[in-house]
């Protein structure tokens, strides 16, 4: 993140090879570990690289070293695993809830009954859904199969780590009917929310989705069902929930 803020192209430069570190709140991810979740091809790493040499190194030659023996259990041309695909699946109805949100707020009033309700409702819906049964499952089951101290896992737990924050201030604020407070904490979840969601289904899931065996595949499919079994949480209801808004 420093490095993008002294020299502003290379965010620019990264885009081009579908690689949005830009926008990260925490941008703490080295450069090769951004290489190998990416997986570019090789001609594509070596241009990337020669041209952020000539942003900030032009007298030097950098090497970046590159492992190619990991094993990859999956094609890059398949969709995402079963498991995969419930996270992303759930994000859907995360990003259904986000989009509304602007709308909700624009003049907010909580002195209206109605307006609390749908509010409560709404904050009910990124406890429950988007962080017990969501997000539990990332942190408490799909991050345990890697080194979740790698960087781009705290930058997730970060995201997280804000997102619960901003649930606090949010109660705290409808407690106190304070409807500016509301409106714009959970604009703020919006914003970082649907970063987040983009930099899981877009890199994090299939970088994941191609160090996985098909066993430990298998097996987290089936702990993610028990997961849901155990917390027998009423999806429909939040389901319900986004069409009447809608």
């Amino acid at each position: 993140k420093s490095i993008i803020a002294e020299f502003p192209a290379i965010e620019k430069i990264l885009e081009e090879y579908g690689i949005g570190c830009g926008p990260c709140t925490v941008g703490i991810c080295q450069l090769k570990d951004i290489l190998e979740i990416h997986k570019l091809p090789k001609d594509a790493e070596e241009e990337l690289m020669r041209r952020i040499e000539a942003e900030i190194y032009p007298e030097r030659n950098i090497a970046v070293p590159v492992d190619t023996t990991r094993h990859r259990a999956h094609s890059e041309e398949t969709g995402y695993s079963r498991p995969m695909q419930v996270l992303v699946d759930e994000h859907k109805l995360i990003k259904r809830w986000l989009a509304l949100i602007p709308g909700l707020v624009k003049n907010l009033d909580l002195a209206s009954q109605e307006e609390c309700r749908v509010v409560e409702d709404g904050i009910d819906l990124i406890r429950s859904y988007a962080d017990r049964l969501h997000h539990g499952k990332e942190e408490d089951i799909l991050f345990g199969y890697f080194d979740n101290t790698a960087d781009i896992f705290q930058v997730i737990y970060e995201d997280h780590r804000r997102a619960r924050a901003l649930v606090q201030e949010m109660l705290r604020a409808l407690a106190a009917k304070n409807s500016e407070v509301v409106a714009a904490s959970l604009l703020e979840y919006a914003t970082l929310l649907k970063e987040h969601i983009k930099k899981e289904d877009e890199v994090l899931f299939p970088w994941l989705d191609s160090l996985l065996t098909e066993e430990e595949l298998a097996e987290l499919a089936a702990r993610f069902d028990q997961s849901d079994r155990n917390l027998a949480l009423d999806e429909g209801k939040y389901h319900s929930f986004i069409e009447r808004l809608e």
